[in-house]
C-alpha cells in the first residue's frame, strides 16, 4: 500500500514537473513572441515595448510559442546589372537592414526569416530596378547617389510595410561597370587621353613655330641694324682716318709720302722671293735713288746724228746700274 502510495506521489510529481516546465518559458531582451492557442494568437509579447522580457506561462500541450528577432536584421543581395536612363549598363551591389515591427503580421505574411528574406531581396532588386532605370550614370555615380539609395528605402518599406517589416538601412556598396564595358571604356578614355595630348602637342608646336620665327625675325633685324651700325662706325673711322692723313701731309708733306712710301715697300716686298716687273726709274723706287725722293732730272738729248759711242756706253751703264739699285 505504502508503495503504491509512493509510486503515485512520484508519479504525479512528475507530472506536475513536465506540466511546469512545459507551460513556462521566457521572452528575452532581444526577442518578442507570439503565444497561438491552436493557430489562433492569444498574446503578442515584447513587441511594443509595454510587455516586459522575462517569464511567461501557457497552457501546456495547448498553446504554443513563436519568437522572432527583435533586433536589426542584415539582408544581403546578389550582383545585379541595372540599364540607366543614358543607356549603360551597371553592375549594383546592395544590402539592407530591416527590423521586424509587427511580429504578428510577420508571422501571417511569411512566417520565418527566410521566406521574409526571399521577399525583402524581391522587393528591394525591383525598387533598385525602377529608380535606377530613371537616372543617370553619373548621378548614381556621383551626384545623386544618397539621395537614390534614400528613395530606394522608401519605395521598398511601402511594400515591406505589409509583412510588419521596416528597413532600417539600404547602400549600394559598389557602382561598377561590367568587365566588358570597362574595358571598351578604358579604351575611349585613353583614345580621347591620346587626342588631347596631341592636340596640346600640336598647339605647343605651332607656338614653338610662332616663336621662332619671331626670334629668327628679330636676330635678321638685330644683324641687320649691327651691319648698319658697323658701316657708320667703319664709315665714321675711314673719313677720320683720311682727315688725320690729309691734316699731317699738310703739316709735311715730305715726311708723309717718305712715310707712305715705306708703307709701301713693307706691304709690296714682303717675303724672300717677291719679284716685281716695273722699270727701275718709276716713281715708286725714288727713295732708292735718292733720299730726299727727288725725280732724277732728264737726260739731255743732242743734235740728230751718228750715235757716240761713248753716249751710248754710258747709257748702257746707267740702265745697269738702276737696275742693280
Amino acid at each position: 500500500m505504502k508503495q503504491a502510495l509512493r509510486t503515485g506521489l512520484i508519479a504525479i510529481a512528475a507530472i506536475v514537473a513536465i506540466g511546469l516546465y512545459a507551460s513556462i518559458f521566457t521572452v528575452g531582451q532581444m526577442q518578442q513572441a507570439l503565444v497561438l492557442q491552436f493557430g489562433r494568437v492569444r498574446a503578442v509579447l515584447n513587441a511594443t515595448g509595454e510587455e516586459k522580457p522575462g517569464l511567461y506561462f501557457k497552457i501546456p500541450f495547448m498553446e504554443n510559442v513563436v519568437l522572432f528577432d527583435k533586433r536589426v536584421l542584415d539582408l544581403d543581395l546578389p550582383v545585379q546589372t541595372v540599364l540607366t536612363a543614358d543607356r549603360q549598363n551597371l553592375e549594383v551591389d546592395a544590402f539592407a537592414r530591416y527590423r521586424i515591427l509587427d511580429p504578428l503580421r510577420f508571422y501571417q505574411a511569411v512566417g520565418n526569416i527566410g521566406l521574409a528574406n526571399q521577399r525583402l531581396a524581391s522587393f528591394t532588386n525591383s525598387g533598385l530596378r525602377n529608380v535606377l532605370a530613371r537616372s543617370t550614370r553619373d548621378a548614381i555615380v556621383k551626384t545623386d547617389r544618397g539621395q537614390l539609395m534614400h528613395q530606394i528605402q522608401e519605395d521598398v518599406n511601402r511594400q515591406a510595410k505589409a509583412l510588419g517589416i521596416e528597413i532600417v538601412d539600404l547602400r549600394m556598396t559598389r557602382v561598377d561597370l561590367p568587365a566588358q564595358n570597362s574595358a571598351a571604356v578604358y579604351r575611349r578614355m585613353k583614345t580621347e587621353r591620346e587626342r588631347e595630348a596631341a592636340d596640346i602637342r600640336a598647339n605647343g608646336d605651332q607656338i614653338a613655330a610662332t616663336i621662332r620665327a619671331k626670334a629668327d625675325r628679330e636676330v635678321t633685324v638685330i644683324l641687320a641694324d649691327a651691319t648698319q651700325t658697323s658701316e657708320q662706325l667703319r664709315g665714321q673711322g675711314d673719313a677720320d682716318k683720311n682727315r688725320i692723313l690729309a691734316e699731317a701731309f699738310g703739316k709735311d708733306a715730305d715726311f708723309f709720302s717718305f712715310y707712305r712710301s715705306m708703307q709701301a715697300y713693307e706691304s709690296g716686298l714682303k717675303g724672300s722671293d717677291t719679284r716685281l716687273v716695273i722699270s727701275p726709274t718709276s716713281d715708286f723706287f725714288r727713295y732708292f735713288s735718292d733720299p730726299q725722293g727727288r725725280p732724277p732730272a732728264p737726260a739731255a738729248r743732242g743734235p740728230r746724228g751718228p750715235a757716240d759711242p761713248s753716249a751710248a756706253t754710258g747709257s748702257t751703264t746707267g740702265s745697269a746700274a738702276g737696275t742693280a739699285r
